[in-house]
């Protein structure tokens, strides 16, 4: 069983060129999908809100949520790096009651690191948790928690003013003390300008082929999640289409009768008129 890699390893990786992979999880089954699968680390993503709850976006989903998805992960992967992604209203109130909820993850859910949204504006709140001992994950560019503010699920950095602030916002992260960033939704070019100037991990999600590594959600990368499908994501199986077939021949075999079949049944062990007379009796009381 592989060794569960920490921050230092991920900085190995980094120097040697060495992609990392890793993909989003939510509850024990997937993330132990994942680990057999040799998947570098996962994040248990506020994406969930969308893909297990069924909500229209990442801001309903609450701190509970996130701690219970969290025990779940780590309980499937115990040998795998796990970053506990802080939802939205988990970090705006203070910088007090953001290094609370980011030391949650640690003890209440075994956590390697956090991620949260955001560049300059939550400066200090990095700041503020990093010093706390705990590993940070910055995240700028295509924020979810903030889509309302930006029209949308758009991508960000495609003009050069738009550019100008993500790549302001990722060296925010990098000065604030967070130990690698995700990079989504931006062009390529931006990206990779990012990975350049920055010593630390770069990651991305939409944001080219010039980082440290790639991250998707589950839910699109193996065909769960039907809603919408992000430009940048590809489909690496089709669970949904072979879940509702499957579900669908239960729904034909039960309504013809030919579920459950004699392999499915158990039998009686005795005589079996014993039960006979058990059962006439039975319902003999029943009758009076």
């Amino acid at each position: 069983m592989a060794q569960k890699k920490t921050i230092l390893d991920l900085y190995k990786m980094k120097e040697k060129g060495e992609q990392v992979a890793w993909m989003t999880a939510y509850d024990y089954p997937f993330a132990s999908y994942a680990e057999k699968a040799g998947m570098d680390m996962i994040l248990v993503g506020d994406s969930m809100g969308m893909v297990v709850y069924g909500f229209q976006g990442t801001v309903p989903v609450t701190m509970d949520m996130c701690i219970n998805a969290c025990q779940a992960v780590r309980r499937g992967a115990p040998n795998t790096y796990i970053i506990g992604d802080m939802p939205f209203g988990s970090y705006h109130k203070s910088v007090e009651d953001a290094v609370g909820n980011a030391v949650r993850f640690l003890k209440e859910a075994d956590m390697d690191a956090v991620k949260l949204e955001g560049g300059v504006a939550v400066a200090d709140v990095i700041k503020a948790i990093s010093r706390a001992g705990i590993v940070v994950f910055g995240h700028v560019g295509l924020t979810p928690q903030s889509s309302a503010a930006m029209g949308g699920f758009r991508a960000q950095g495609r003009t050069a003013d738009s550019a100008r602030a993500v790549i302001q916002d990722a060296i925010a992260v990098y000065e604030s003390g967070a130990r690698a960033i995700l990079l989504e939704g931006i062009p390529e070019e931006v990206g990779a300008f990012i990975h350049k100037i920055l010593p630390i991990p770069v990651y991305g999600i939409g944001a080219g082929a010039d980082t440290d590594g790639q991250v998707l959600v589950v839910g699109d990368a193996l065909g769960m999640f039907e809603a919408f499908k992000p430009k940048f994501a590809k489909k690496y199986a089709d669970i949904a289409g072979v879940a509702t077939q499957g579900l669908a021949h239960f729904v034909k075999e039960v309504k013809e009768g030919s579920f459950p079949a004699p392999e499915h049944k158990y039998s009686i062990s005795g005589d079996p008129a014993e039960f006979t007379k058990l059962f006439a009796e039975l319902e003999a009381g029943l009758k009076k």
